[in-house]
């Protein structure tokens, strides 16, 4: 017997400039008004799949049961299907496009049970022009099964397998028991993630105090590889162990590692951007590393 739920997670890189996000939760609110909608965030930049999914993947350990609506670069033109995943046992369903958005998140909840596209019209709501799958189909379907409706009934089932994958890098050996890891994603603060987590260092580092060498290029959106930063960064425990200009590599709040320095931004000392690369790698014998110059004005007494 198919299940009523009574929340809905809603991320998009919709922003909240315009009414598009208000007119979605409005739907939701006229169709299955006992829900509750959660806004994880619509700051997702514009078209970023990858900053989505990582979003997405980030948050669904700590989202409630029901449904999760997930729309990034949704629109018709990318000619990809609309879809719903069932995941945990038929606790959540995701409901997003199928261009690699839901992939992590769904592999996150112990991977995909059952999945259908979203092609019954019976289930949408009709569209006074283009077609705006956040609002025509997304919000409807969430209504819907929040109201009871089995996902089997919402449109043809399709093999998980068959579903676009996600775009997550791993981290690769760069020998000498270097690891080449990629930025993931900069936090407000600075804070740089790296696809990296405590088991893949290993053989670099294994406790507290430890020091690596960091090498970076900025590959991303902050450049196009031709300029390297060379630093040394400290195993820490929370970056207020480290004293001023000091790289710190800390375990962040999703279990993975991350480049940090105190009250600074490690994304703008290390001019790194999400998709530039990071060498991690052990100090030269007997190196201990570059120092940290701070320019210093001297005031006449």
């Amino acid at each position: 017997m198919a299940r009523r739920f009574e929340t809905v997670s809603f991320l998009s890189d919709l922003g909240t400039a315009d009414e598009t996000t208000g007119v979605v939760r409005a739907v939701l609110r006229d169709m299955a008004p006992h829900t509750v909608v959660v806004d994880l965030t619509h700051g997702i930049p514009p078209y970023d799949v990858r900053a989505g999914s990582l979003a997405l993947a980030r948050a669904i350990g700590y989202v409630p049961p029901g449904v999760i609506i997930a729309a990034v670069d949704a629109g018709p033109a990318n000619g990809r299907s609309h879809v719903a995943i069932e995941v945990a046992d038929g606790e959540g369903v995701l409901v997003g496009p199928d261009n690699g958005l839901l992939a992590p998140a769904v592999a996150m909840a112990g991977g995909a049970e059952r999945a259908v596209l979203l092609t019954d019209p019976e289930f949408h709501l009709p569209s006074a022009g283009g077609l705006l799958p956040v609002r025509d189909i997304y919000a409807p379907v969430a209504a819907h099964l929040c109201n009871g409706t089995d996902l089997a009934d919402l449109g043809p089932q399709v093999d998980p397998h068959q579903l676009m994958p996600g775009m997550v890098p791993l981290p690769r050996e760069a020998g000498d028991g270097a690891v080449a890891a990629e930025v993931l994603w900069i936090n407000r603060v600075g804070d740089v993630q790296l696809n990296v987590g405590p088991d893949d260092l290993a053989g670099l580092a294994s406790r507290e105090g430890d020091r690596l060498q960091v090498t970076t290029t900025a590959v991303g959106a902050a450049g196009d590889g031709d300029g390297a930063v060379v630093r040394v960064a400290e195993w820490v425990a929370h970056v207020g162990m480290l004293g001023p200009g000091a790289v710190g590599l800390v375990v962040d709040p999703s279990g993975m590692l991350a480049l940090a320095l105190h009250r600074r931004s490690a994304a703008d000392e290390l001019e790194l951007a999400p998709g530039d690369q990071v060498t991690l790698a052990r100090l030269p014998d007997g190196d201990r590393g570059p120092g940290v110059t701070s320019p210093v004005t001297l005031r006449p007494r």
